[in-house]
């Protein structure tokens, strides 16, 4: 039975949040999410606690072990904010403010945001003087070529794939593990880096703040174990890591903050504590004593634990709630019956009871439905609404669709991450009115991508969402329904490895536009026509409700990487109050 919030609380968390959390223009990921602002959040930007003061030791409590760490294969969040912040550098990056300015680009190993030349299919980027590793040496143009060509080696699965995408001459490579490198990836000398691009990207210097161009120098390559151990280019190394327990980190002192405009490294040490309930997170955030008062929360902050929080000034005072700007969807595996049928993907846009899983997921406030893909800052702040579905959905409709295809009757598998079970039953129970059986699977949530992006583990539904890198549809709709991106393992964004030649040319067609405009009104009417396929089921739209300890000074949730707290600048009042 699926356990639902009262409507009260929702109605009383919408009003809270709009006095006291905030909301911001929001580009991701997932390096780059935009989200559009939300009028119930109230203030944009919202910096808890004031200026931090150097020194102590941070917690971070989580519920999960890191899904990778390696700059290759990082590209989920709050990972990726968290690594680029804190253990390596890329060649741009994004300014560490909130609200709107944090979506500026501004250079972090680079001196600049890169030179385009040959109708921008060449970009040159020039390395600062001065930036080291962990153990003195310097950091060189070779290091950053190499992690981009470690990106395309089988094993090291994960990661952003725009290096393939953009990257001339990439046909058939494996990586560099062989000895094999790229000749569109030139390095004159060891402060120039030169990539040589298959077709012209105006928005290279975008691309270049994901984890793939950060340096990995090739004499501490250590293939999938270098997860566990990435050499430092950032603020601080690692001490220890016992996976699925504890993270710590300590400071690089070869970082020169000289080189660094983003990065303040207010604490001496990052702790991060792992495989804690989130429920027991929030409780320990809540009462803040001890040590508890320095600490922060990775992952979200429960729907339940709303009732504890909005009443209390004191605690509500430490809620962030930042727009995420990413759609989450209900994938559906067109690979396989019966989903290979267009006419029961169809059945499922109108099966899913939407309404239910918003409850299941933390109310309005935390929440709103879905009705396109493409997230609202992607298409001119609206969603659009191409099938205009009631927000309950509409099951007889469904079963007339089912019917017709001959699928009266159905079971399906659904994974989910093991914090999103509230969401799954929310989705068995409303899928059961079309006569739709679900046997729901909880995963971990550090091995939940590498179940759903191995072919040969995807159930027939998974339950995630997708944000753009940075505030273009060219960081949407090709990840997630391009069927020439799919992998056997490894694969992100097309979980519903969904094959589609019209959408594929579609595709190409737009990504060779050089007006932005066109490219971005092509990309919305793109949208519409893939919501007609139905090749997966978008859902709602989620803001990121985080709470810190009442030590915690500098958290705000940063618009690009969905709303997770930047670790670049936040710190502690009063570092002598800090344990660890």
């Amino acid at each position: 039975m699926t356990k639902r919030a009262p409507l009260a609380l929702a109605t009383t968390l919408v009003a809270a949040l709009a006095l006291g959390a905030s909301g911001c223009s929001d580009p991701k990921k997932d390096a780059a999410a935009a989200g559009a602002p939300n009028p119930a959040a109230g203030s944009a930007g919202k910096v808890l606690g004031g200026a931090p003061v150097k020194g102590g030791t941070l917690t971070v409590l989580s519920n999960q072990d890191f899904a990778h760490l390696d700059p290759a294969r990082n590209w989920v969040m709050p990972t990726m904010d968290f690594a680029t912040r804190l253990l390596y550098r890329t060649l741009v990056t994004f300014k560490a403010e909130p609200g709107a300015a944090g979506s500026e680009l501004v250079p972090d190993l680079a001196t600049d945001l890169g030179t385009p030349t040959n109708g921008g299919r060449t970009w040159t980027f020039t390395l600062k003087d001065g930036v080291k590793y962990e153990d003195g040496s310097p950091v060189r143009a070779q290091d950053v070529k190499y992690n981009v060509e470690r990106s395309f080696a089988p094993d090291l699965t994960g990661g952003p794939d725009y290096a393939a995408r953009y990257l001339a001459g990439t046909e058939g490579y494996k990586g560099p593990l062989g000895g094999k490198h790229l000749d569109s990836v030139k390095t004159p000398d060891d402060r120039t880096i030169v990539f040589e691009l298959a077709r012209p990207v105006a928005e290279f210097s975008a691309t270049a703040t994901l984890p793939t161009f950060a340096p990995v120098p090739q004499g501490q390559e250590k293939g999938t174990r270098y997860d566990a151990r990435p050499f430092s280019s950032g603020p601080y190394k690692i001490e220890s890591y016992d996976r699925d327990k504890k993270l710590v980190l300590v400071r690089n002192e070869h970082w020169d903050p000289g080189t660094d405009t983003v990065r303040k490294a207010y604490p001496d040490r990052f702790v991060v504590v792992m495989g804690l309930g989130g429920g027991q997170i929030d409780d320990r955030i809540i009462a803040g004593e001890g040590a508890d008062a320095s600490t922060v929360q990775y992952a979200d902050m429960r729907p339940e634990s709303a009732s504890k929080v909005l009443p209390a000034p004191a605690v509500k005072a430490r809620l962030l709630a930042e727009s995420q700007g990413c759609t989450e969807m209900l994938y559906l595996n067109n690979s396989r019956a019966p989903f290979d049928d267009p006419r029961v993907r169809q059945a499922m846009q109108y099966a899913v009871d939407k309404e239910a899983v918003i409850t299941a997921g933390g109310g309005p406030a935390l929440n709103e439905i879905a009705t396109a893909y493409l997230p609202p800052a992607l298409s001119g702040g609206k969603q659009a609404d191409t099938l205009k579905i009631a927000p309950a959905g509409d099951p007889a409709k469904a079963r007339e669709l089912l019917k017709a295809a001959g699928k009266e009757k159905m079971k399906v598998s659904l994974s989910v991450s093991t914090g999103d079970k509230a969401k799954a039953e929310a989705l068995q129970q409303g899928l059961s009115r079309a006569g739709i059986e679900v046997v729901v699977d909880t995963v971990d949530p550090g091995a939940y991508y590498d179940v759903i992006g191995d072919l040969s583990t995807t159930p027939d539904m998974t339950l995630t969402g997708w944000c753009p890198d940075y505030p273009s549809g060219s960081t949407w709709i090709p990840f997630v329904f391009d069927g020439r991106t799919i992998k056997d393992k490894g694969n992100q964004g097309n979980y519903s490895q969904f094959r589609d030649e019209a959408t594929s040319k579609r595709i190409d067609e737009i990504n060779a536009m050089a007006d932005a405009r066109q490219a971005g009104q092509a990309w919305i009417d793109l949208d519409a026509e893939l919501m007609k396929k139905s090749p997966s089921v978008p859902i709602l739209l989620e803001r990121k409700p985080l709470l810190v300890g009442p030590n915690i000074a500098g958290a705000f949730g940063h618009p690009v990487w969905t709303g997770t707290i930047d670790y670049g600048t936040v710190g502690l009042k009063d570092p002598s109050k800090s344990q660890g």
